[in-house]
């Protein structure tokens, strides 16, 4: 009984390994749900009512429903309709998915912000509409919704632990992995914990670094 750290070494690589693939789905997700994102407000915002109406049902679907039961649709639910995707590739698009919708609603309040007289002046300038919205107005409206978009991405480190259900290997899962060895859940629970806040660290300062950047462009 009692703490006994002295079994994690032995174990290091194995949780290097989950880390390693904590940070690929993140990164993997938190490009697709940043530009899909983008797109999906876009077409909430631009887009004939043919798509708005679609897309307003996708809304509620990710954002009515628990993350969990998306990823267990994905991953066990099309294979019966013939699609087999791997684990991997199943928790990106259902990260990616889930946490494009909430970028939605972030981009949409960050294009309605922007000044009107700047779509006018691109339309005086001769661009066409696709040409202001894609060059003048997104690229404004993502600017000022970084920080939001930035605590997304930050969720979305957190909830990649939930992957683990559908067999990814990730931190959470090679702790698990551990503790059916060692029968030390606290000990591997809290390395996977520092894990994390290590990640998530490193997540923080880059994005501090892109906000600076941003403010200095401006």
């Amino acid at each position: 009984m009692g703490l006994d750290f002295t079994v994690l070494p032995a174990f290091f690589s194995l949780l290097l390994v989950g880390a390693g693939w904590t940070i690929a789905i993140t990164v993997a997700a938190a490009i697709l749900s940043f530009f899909g994102g983008i797109f999906l407000a876009v077409i909430a915002l631009y887009g004939p009512a043919v798509l708005r109406y679609p897309f307003r049902l996708f809304a509620w679907l990710f954002m009515g429903t628990p993350l969990l039961l998306q990823l267990f649709l994905i991953y066990f639910g099309l294979i019966q309709i013939g699609i087999d995707l791997p684990a991997f590739v199943a928790g990106v698009i259902g990260l990616g998915l889930h946490f494009a919708v909430y970028n939605s609603d972030i981009i949409q309040a960050g294009i309605l912000a922007v000044d009107r007289g700047q779509y006018e002046g691109a339309r005086t300038l001769g661009l066409s509409r696709v040409q202001t919205i894609a060059r003048i107005v997104v690229p404004q409206a993502v600017r000022s919704v970084i920080p939001p978009i930035g605590n997304n991405m930050i969720a979305l480190l957190k909830d990649s632990a939930l992957v683990s259900v559908i067999g990814v290997t990730e931190l959470t899962l090679t702790a698990q992995l551990a503790i059916s060895r060692t029968f030390r859940p606290f000990e591997f629970y809290l390395a996977a914990a520092a894990c994390y806040y290590l990640i998530n660290l490193v997540l923080e300062a880059g994005l501090r670094h892109i906000e600076r950047r941003i403010q200095m462009a401006r």
